[in-house]
């Protein structure tokens, strides 16, 4: 019997969490029916994120030694042992096209953007880092490479984050204050408070609010992500069929939390990928679900950094032991 099958006999009984365990604490109850009641940019009360994950050339390749091809692919093929020339050539239309065409949407409804950045990626199409700086959009920390994070050690992950940093430092002339990566460790969030330079981590998909935590001691804001409205689902077992189905599913997802049997603002993240979403007809969608969210007046498209800064200003942080000893 291995090691996990004997925890599992063990431990299938318990009703809480075994001590010691690696990784933060569950945080199961969260505001509950209270949440604080927050509001946006010019009194909002729904904060849309759109964000771009810019992976495209970072990912797992044969190309660049992984001796596998990364997945997220429009077809359930897979080559084994070699390059897949074709599902290479999917990732290259998102940084070839499909970033452009985001690009040109969002210049043309004045829509912010967040984009979760692989640094890699980023160093490889130098001028979709000048694009983003020159609409101000928000990078976000995606990693070194688009690659699982839970996959390496601890002393490996903390490079791989100092790596991503003075890359971005490199590519976009600031280092981001928000981290996402792919697949965290439990090491993560503990890496990032240490490292110091994060405001957030959107690591997490267990809310529609940010809200704080604690790690060692040390109060740190979680701005949280989601992949329902994502357009993964496109490609993916239980997905959208049609544009149609995404403009629906993000239309309904804006209307229930525009009013949500309370007067709690909340906070809609929408996951779009270059090559996925920079298709023709999957853009057209989310233009169409553009112009339907820019009707409501009580919904506003902002940048995550600016989320959680307009958050700390309502819900300000609280002081842990670790923050007293620091001071």
């Amino acid at each position: 019997m291995s090691s996990h099958e004997q925890l599992q006999r063990n431990h299938w009984y318990r009703n809480d969490d075994i001590p010691g365990m690696a990784g933060p604490d569950r945080e199961l109850i969260g505001y509950g029916a209270r949440p604080p009641r927050v509001r946006w940019e010019n009194g909002a009360k729904v904060a849309i994120n759109i964000v771009i994950n810019y992976e495209e050339g970072s990912e797992k390749t044969f190309a660049m030694g992984d001796a596998m091809n990364d997945g997220m692919y429009e077809l359930p093929f897979e080559v084994d042992d070699q390059r897949d020339l074709a599902k290479e050539s999917m990732y290259e239309y998102g940084s070839r096209a499909g970033i452009w065409r985001m690009f040109r949407t969002f210049d043309r409804y004045d829509v912010p953007i967040t984009v979760f950045g692989a640094a890699v990626a980023l160093e490889r199409n130098p001028e979709v880092a000048r694009k983003i700086v020159a609409r101000g959009d928000e990078l976000v920390g995606h990693g070194y490479r688009w690659i699982d994070h839970y996959e390496y050690s601890r002393e490996e992950e903390r490079e791989l984050i100092n790596k991503a940093m003075d890359s971005f430092q490199r590519t976009v002339g600031h280092q981001p204050e928000g981290w996402y990566c792919r697949e965290m460790s439990v090491n993560t969030r503990e890496l990032l408070v240490a490292d110091g330079r994060f405001l957030y981590d959107s690591d997490y998909y267990g809310d529609d609010l940010p809200f704080w935590t604690f790690v060692g001691g040390k109060s740190h804001l979680i701005v949280p992500y989601s992949l329902v409205v994502n357009d993964c689902r496109y490609i993916m077992g239980t997905g959208f069929a049609a544009p149609s189905d995404f403009v629906e599913v993000a239309s309904r997802t804006l209307d229930q939390l525009l009013d949500d049997g309370d007067d709690c603002g909340r906070m809609m993240s929408i996951g779009i990928h270059p090559r996925i979403t920079g298709n023709p007809a999957r853009i057209n969608g989310l233009a169409e679900f553009i112009r339907y969210a820019q009707s409501k007046p009580e919904a506003v498209f902002m940048r995550r950094i600016d989320i959680a800064r307009k958050f700390m200003e309502q819900v300000p942080r609280p002081e842990g032991p670790g923050d007293r000893v620091n001071r």
